[in-house]
């Protein structure tokens, strides 16, 4: 008699996981979560937004690349969904979105229960910092495809905007003036890069403390992704808000260069900044400065756009909020035949150019 568990899937395991993170699950809701935990789909309440008068539904889905594979080395499983959520909701909010719930996936080799539990506590943890709930998830064992101790993660989340609330191009106007939120390092893109340079042959490795980093280099590229999303909610309630930019893989003028109309272009100022620590270890490894900014948010994790008037303002909101944040550009005409630093991703939209020095 064969049975599944000689195939290398263990579903007894699987089901002491699943206990294992009930309690963090349950924290992570909306009120307009229905049913319990454990369900084959998760439920939410749409009646909730028929205050709207034309809702919007918006949806992303992503992971968090192989940042991962510094969470296993590690052996260290309960940020990497922070990182996770931070991912999606930070691309819902850019439009406006108010994130309302999410789902998980993790594929691994072997179903360990603890470290499965970590990994969604840390998804649980990210959705409450967001605002939203985590209504289902799915873990998968794939022996022979993973091994024991890999694993991947991915979600998907849906919000929900105002149709004549929405953010974007269309509203950005010359004149308009971009300010930057602090990432909180690396964030979760361009790992595989970081990861030669700090990693590989020639580089500190993990467990190297650093002066300048106040911690080893394995802590340091696990620092987990800043949410952004409740700031942004925020900033829209409160300020006039034409865009946001979530900086991500591609760098600062790319995400940037998608927001803008054809017609605009944007002139972000190096000199109104110093990247963090991080970014000068990995370009001492011999990355040159283009090779840094298409690759990482080098220190801005989230932009944004804002009518000049209320610049005072939006900077005041998110110092309340823990942010530091700082004018870093202004958007203006865009000359004849004018290129940015980087094209947007998808093509079109305007062009965004990095100038100057960092002090």
């Amino acid at each position: 008699m064969v049975s599944y568990a000689d195939s290398g899937v263990d579903v007894e395991a699987g089901e002491r996981a699943v206990a294992l993170m009930r309690e963090a699950i349950t924290r992570a809701t909306r009120p307009e979560v229905v049913g319990g935990f454990g369900g084959f789909a998760g439920l939410f309440d749409a009646s909730a937004l028929k205050g709207y008068r034309r809702p919007l539904l918006a949806t992303s889905t992503d992971g968090v690349g192989t940042k991962v594979a510094v969470a296993q080395a590690m052996d260290i499983h309960d940020t990497i969904g922070q990182d996770l959520v931070a991912m999606v909701v930070d691309d819902l909010v850019v439009c406006g979105a108010e994130p309302l719930f999410m789902t998980d996936y993790i594929a691994t080799g072997k179903v360990v229960p603890e470290r499965i539990a970590a990994i969604v506590s840390g998804i649980a943890r990210g959705c409450e910092i967001a605002g939203c709930a985590l209504v289902g998830g799915e873990t998968a064992e794939h022996p022979g495809l993973l091994a024991s101790n890999e694993y991947d993660v991915a979600g998907a989340g849906t919000g929900v905007v105002e149709a004549d609330r929405l953010l974007g191009a269309e509203r950005v106007r010359s004149g308009d003036v971009a300010i930057a939120m602090p990432s909180s390092g690396l964030h979760s893109n361009g790992y595989s890069l970081a990861r030669r340079v700090l990693l590989g042959e020639g580089g500190p490795g993990l467990g190297t403390y650093v002066v300048d980093l106040g911690r080893s280099v394995g802590e340091e590229m696990l620092e987990p992704t800043r949410i952004y999303a409740q700031d942004c909610l925020d900033l829209i309630d409160n300020v006039d808000v034409h865009a946001f930019s979530h900086i991500t893989g591609g760098g600062i003028a790319a995400n940037l260069a998608r927001v803008l109309p054809a017609h605009l272009a944007i002139e972000i100022d190096r000199g109104t900044w110093t990247p963090g620590p991080v970014f000068d270890l990995i370009a001492a490894g011999g990355v040159q400065r283009a090779e840094m900014e298409r690759t990482f948010n080098m220190g801005m994790g989230m932009v944004a756009i804002v009518n000049s008037g209320d610049a005072g303002n939006a900077l005041a909101r998110l110092r309340d909020r823990g942010l530091d944040a700082w004018v870093c550009g202004v958007v203006r005409d865009r000359a004849n035949g004018e290129v940015g630093d980087a094209e947007a991703k998808g093509g079109g939209g305007g062009a965004a150019l990095v100038v100057g020095e960092h002090p």
